[in-house]
């Protein structure tokens, strides 16, 4: 079979990069043909990167209609991911996505139903869904080998970032340029590996923000969400930019074992019997289930990252593989963090499913008076 010929529209840092190793031929069965940046800058930069065989385009329209490409990778701004995915897919393209697939899900609702008509290869970059470590876990959960979740935790407070880091940018941090902050911008791989490890997602949630905590920015930066679940289960997720130093612990409790992810590790207890066949059956009043704790056996290293996930779509395009990170489900975690918004803008619970037209009412109203650069 031919090679996929590939265009990457952005050359921000994330786009450069992905357009790097395409030029070095580091994906199997895939060729960089075109890139695409509004920015001359920018563009004259990877002109003379990639040489004159890659075209180079400063129109969107222009690039995504050229014919030059069979698959684009879209590395722009939060806001253009869902339009330019959907005109991509008029175009007949093959579409890969960076993270988050938007800023609001009745947008990234938009764009996977155009996913869905079309017959092309849609995919996301959740390149942590490649690590071998949060790979085994998820197994392990499916497996049964913790029994029902019963509570998960996640720490993830080591995003420190400065003032200096937010006003590198007019529409860093703010309604109209990102959309959201921490959650948008740092946080998408956690809230999607908090629900596609788990195999869950909430029935409701409860969340605390603080906006332009400890710095002049708009959006928030400390997050606290308590989630509650159909099954009884519960879910504190808290994440932070201007804590150091800080934390990155993932802990899974359920009723046969412990798994705790943390400093790249991970740690398994699993018990005897489960605990409620224990509690049922134990006459002691103070014993506790008789627990061991397991060597995992995983692959060394973080799994082959942002390049694997492109290895992983143009093996879909080409052989009908499955995705390892589908497009459609960019919107489950992106649902955790307008839930969480939404609950913090109105000081109650967020129920899922989203109400959306609320979502994006009130996040009409803060864009109004955003001193961002409109994406």
């Amino acid at each position: 079979m031919e090679k996929i010929r590939v265009g990457v529209i952005g050359q921000g840092n994330m786009g450069a990069a992905h357009a790097g190793y395409l030029s070095r031929g580091e994906v199997e069965g895939a060729v960089l043909t075109a890139v695409c940046d509004e920015s001359p800058e920018r563009l004259r930069r990877a002109i003379g990167k990639y040489g004159e065989d890659v075209k180079a385009f400063d129109d969107a329209s222009a690039f995504l209609s050229s014919g030059s490409i069979d698959g684009v990778l879209i590395c722009t701004p939060h806001y253009s991911h869902p339009k330019l995915a959907i005109e991509a897919f008029r175009n007949g393209l093959h579409v890969l996505i960076e993270k988050p697939a938007g800023v609001y899900t009745r947008q990234v609702r938009e764009m996977n139903e155009a996913a869905s008509s079309s017959d092309r290869v849609f995919g996301i970059m959740y390149n942590q869904r490649t690590n071998p470590m949060y790979r085994k876990l998820r197994d392990m959960i499916r497996a049964g080998e913790l029994g029902e979740i019963r509570r998960l935790n996640w720490i993830i407070t080591d995003w420190y970032r400065p003032q200096c880091y937010y006003d590198s940018g007019g529409w860093r941090a703010t309604w109209a340029g990102e959309g959201g902050g921490v959650l948008l911008n740092q946080c998408p791989h956690q809230l999607d590996l908090w629900q596609w490890i788990s195999g869950m997602m909430p029935q409701r949630i409860r969340a605390f923000c603080a906006f332009g905590q400890h710095r002049d920015i708009e959006v928030e930066n400390e997050v606290t969400a308590f989630a509650e679940y159909a099954n009884g289960a519960t879910a504190v997720f808290i994440t932070s930019t201007c804590e150091t130093p800080g934390t990155n612990r993932f802990e899974v409790t359920g009723d046969r074992g412990k798994a705790v992810v943390e400093g790249g590790r991970l740690h398994v207890w699993k018990l005897d019997v489960s605990e409620g066949e224990f509690n049922r059956t134990t006459r002691e009043s103070f014993a506790h289930p008789p627990s061991r704790k397991v060597e995992i056996e995983l692959e060394p290293g973080e799994g082959e990252q942002h390049a694997g996930i492109t290895r992983d779509w143009v093996r879909a395009i080409r052989h009908g593989t499955p995705l390892l990170a589908p497009g459609e489900e960019g919107i489950h975690g992106l649902t955790l963090s307008n839930a969480m918004l939404l609950s913090a803008w109105t000081d109650g619970w967020a129920e899922l499913p989203l109400d959306e037209e609320r979502f994006y009412h009130l996040l009409q109203q803060r864009i109004e008076t955003s001193r961002g650069v409109r994406s």
